[in-house]
């Protein structure tokens, strides 16, 4: 056994879902349990250099494990990580490296449109559609969506997407440039999912991420904004809005963050 200890973990992630099974519980340190070793080092190899809310998380085990058990985890992460939530999960769709590296899982797409239904929004703006994941969420869940992606493309591949999952009646896909639809485009929600690029894992800002603050120039014209943004997304950054860590679904990924989902109001 090992006495596993978790730092740096924001109020705003559910550490249930991030630190996985085990009587983990709240003291001065962070998050503490007492796990079989092969636990405790799944752990820390889940974990090991990740940050969230601005600052890195720590992991300490103690005792100290052996090399063995360190490597058979990090062994058991890299396959993990081959179970993980599915993008799209209908055949025919298309595509390219950029959309594919950019897509929500279809799941946490379909979470997102039914809480913009919830919340009682009936149109959303996509600003950065790439193959359309997120419009094709938003438009299963009954929203209408005008989804805008530069690349010309990839804004083909959105809407062929758009026609495999039956969702054309609800989804207008524009190859245009998001920053100057935005000045005149009216919707109920902007949905903001800029190209993240190679962020930091352990600390990402505003300005990391390309075209997020050009973008959020024009939230003040539209009822609510949400952004999707990388797991080590600072959201002091963006005061007013309100984070919530997204976990994936798949045994690879159920308790990992794939994303910061901020919200104003």
């Amino acid at each position: 056994m090992a006495w596993v200890t978790v730092s740096g973990v924001p109020d705003w992630v559910d550490a249930d879902e991030l630190l996985g099974p085990g009587p983990w519980a709240r003291d001065d340190d962070g998050w503490t349990a007492q796990l079989e070793r092969e636990a405790a080092a799944d752990v820390g190899a889940r974990l090991r250099g990740l940050g969230m809310g601005g600052g890195a998380l720590e992991v300490v085990v103690r005792p100290s494990l052996k090399r063995k058990h360190v490597r058979d985890a990090r062994t058991r992460e890299a396959r993990n990580r081959r179970d993980t939530s599915p993008g799209f999960t209908r055949r025919g769709v298309r595509l390219d490296e950029e959309g594919r590296r950019s897509l929500t899982p279809e799941r946490l797409a379909l979470d997102l449109g039914r809480a913009a239904q919830r919340a009682g929004i009936r149109t959303v703006l996509d600003a950065f559609a790439g193959a359309g994941g997120n419009a094709i969420g938003f438009a299963r869940a009954g929203v209408a969506v005008t989804a805008t992606e530069l690349d010309p493309d990839r804004a083909a591949d959105a809407r062929h997407n758009v026609d495999v999952y039956d969702v054309a009646d609800r989804v207008q896909v524009r190859a245009a440039d998001a920053l100057q639809v935005m000045g005149s485009q009216e919707a109920d929600l902007l949905f903001l999912d800029p190209p993240w690029g190679g962020y930091d894992h352990v600390r990402t800002g505003v300005d990391d991420v390309p075209l997020l603050r050009a973008a959020l120039a024009f939230a003040p014209r539209f009822p609510h904004v949400w952004c999707k943004l990388p797991p080590s997304f600072d959201p002091h950054e963006l005061p007013g809005f309100r984070p919530r860590a997204v976990f994936g679904h798949q045994p690879g990924d159920r308790h990992r963050v794939k994303f910061v989902w901020l919200q104003r109001p």
